[in-house]
């Protein structure tokens, strides 16, 4: 709802001789916040709204959310925020920074390249892994920073958004009583499901003074770097979230622009860097409650007369048919990839991942990432020889399997990524399976000899650290009888992927004792 006409205020600011410019004014406009680009400035005014989850309504309000803007951002985005400037009447004029009656107030901001922003890079096909490996690493660090908040239980802090969702739907149109009142009893069928383990990650400190809208559009590359900016400040509630719930805004962003490989590569390199496996199998529902919010923010939007109604109302009912199918169940399974170095073990377990299972897709459970992370180094950082000591390697496979039946026994997916050449190796693994009883299936990935060693030479800031003598101490090694599918990797990636995911189940289920 708007509550006050603010046109005269965005006149103002639309005028580039308020800003002693003469060039042109941009704007860009939001469902909560209106921003006025002139030259190397950039100036949002918040909207003077009053919704279930926001309340802009008076000059204070606003004024105070500016100031809060301002405080949360500055940290993540340093430089990018310059302060809050208020917007005054003296008589019949307004003024920026005037010495009148307080009636607005706007942040000022250094303008960047909008090119930089990450939902613009995703349109114009500019995301690659490494980019998004560096915005994963970006958000733990982030997260990993900021503070546990203890003010209620995991369910009902959860609850709470739910609650928030419900109401958003009420006050549109977009959408009939009837599936809105069928999604919010999946919510809630969904919510209890999961309530024993959001309550253990609160206890633990998982639920954080977070960004709460942390999507592509929130971040940006600075001097080349990603950052977060444009957090919630106005309202405590929505940001003081799990932890995984900030990341899955992030995560459903992606998948409902296109990019699920991304989706998938991000919550990978995040659970990789975090230790948060145990959360693992709350991102569907996550990134299901964010696709809700979505959806009834963008059908505000069109209560409110927009003049792209129409695209805004098949937009928020893209969100809301995603939200719907998030929270469909889907079977645990685990797949095991094996093969020596160089036949493609990583490359096809990230090109498949997140075809398995829920959204965002399977998690992969990788020996090179693990070994570094137990020598407490960067992925992409070579270890000495000692580190791949028999012992060592042994204690590696044992978290893949302790990893992967973590993940199972909570209803998850895994790809377990692993040279797999011992037979116990290969045994142990399928164990997990078949404790946890849930179908397997294993591939042992070949290629000609002269192709592994090309692979091996070519790699680059790979976490692998084979070499071509690695390789062909492995080629003289007895690996033994292997019964897991052969798969021929000197072909397309997409044809390997599409075998690997036709390949029935069933057969390949290890039997019990």
């Amino acid at each position: 709802m708007i509550t006050e006409n603010q046109q005269p205020v965005i006149e103002m600011m639309s005028n580039p001789a308020s800003y002693g410019k003469l060039g042109p004014v941009e704007k860009i406009e939001t469902h909560i916040s209106q921003i006025f680009l002139v030259g190397q400035r950039a100036f949002k005014l918040k909207r003077a709204v009053k919704l279930p989850y926001v309340d802009f309504s008076t000059p204070a309000l606003r004024l105070a959310a500016c100031e809060k803007e301002v405080e949360l951002n500055s940290e993540t985005a340093p430089g990018l925020y310059v302060g809050v400037r208020r917007i005054t009447r003296d008589g019949d004029r307004i003024a920026l920074n005037g010495t009148g009656e307080l009636i607005d107030a706007v942040i000022e901001m250094v303008r960047f390249d909008q090119s930089g922003l990450l939902d613009r890079m995703a349109i114009a096909g500019k995301l690659t892994p490494g980019l998004m490996t560096q915005v994963a690493r970006m958000v733990v660090r982030y997260h990993r920073g900021v503070p546990a908040v203890h003010s209620g239980s995991g369910t009902s802090n959860i609850g709470g958004v739910l609650d928030i969702n419900a109401a958003g739907f009420a006050s549109s149109h977009v959408f009939d009583t009837v599936e809105i009142r069928t999604l919010t009893e999946a919510f809630r069928t969904a919510l209890a499901r999961h309530s024993r383990l959001l309550d253990e990650r609160e206890a633990a400190g998982r639920v954080r003074r977070c960004h709460g809208d942390l999507h592509l559009r929130n971040v940006c590359l600075l001097n080349g770097e990603p950052h977060l900016f444009d957090c919630i400040e106005f309202n405590d509630q929505i940001a003081t979230i799990d932890i995984l719930y900030d990341l899955a805004f992030l995560l459903m962003d992606l998948w409902h622009r296109g990019f699920p490989q991304f989706a998938n590569l991000v919550m990978n390199r995040y659970l990789d860097e975090a230790d948060e496996e145990d959360g693992f199998i709350l991102l569907p529902f996550f990134m299901a409650v964010r696709a809700a919010v979505r959806a009834h923010v963008t059908a505000t939007q069109v209560e409110e007369g927009s003049a792209d109604g129409a695209r805004l109302a098949a937009e928020a009912r893209s969100y809301f048919e995603l939200a719907r199918s998030l929270l469909a169940e889907k079977p645990p399974r685990l797949i095991a990839i094996g093969g020596l170095s160089g036949s493609g073990k990583t490359t096809v377990a990230e090109a498949i991942a997140h075809a398995i299972g829920a959204p965002p897709g399977a998690r992969i459970i990788e020996s090179d990432r693990i070994r570094k992370a137990l020598h407490g180094v960067p992925a992409e950082t070579k270890l000495p020889d000692k580190a791949y000591r028999p012992e060592v390697s042994e204690r590696v496979y044992r978290q893949i399997a302790w990893r992967s039946d973590l993940i199972l026994a909570q209803g998850g997916c895994v790809l377990a990524d692993a040279v797999f050449d011992k037979p116990g190796n290969r045994d142990s693994i399928e164990r997990v399976a078949r404790d946890r009883s849930v179908p397997f299936t294993g591939f042992w990935l070949t290629a000609d000899p002269a192709i592994l060693w090309s692979r091996i030479r070519e790699r680059k800031n790979n976490p692998s650290d084979a070499t071509v003598d690695i390789l062909s101490r492995q080629l003289q090694r007895d690996v033994g009888q292997v019964s897991w599918r052969a798969i021929k990797t000197d072909r397309r990636i997409e044809e390997i992927g599409l075998e690997i995911l036709k390949s029935p189940t069933s057969k390949h289920r290890p039997q019990p004792h």
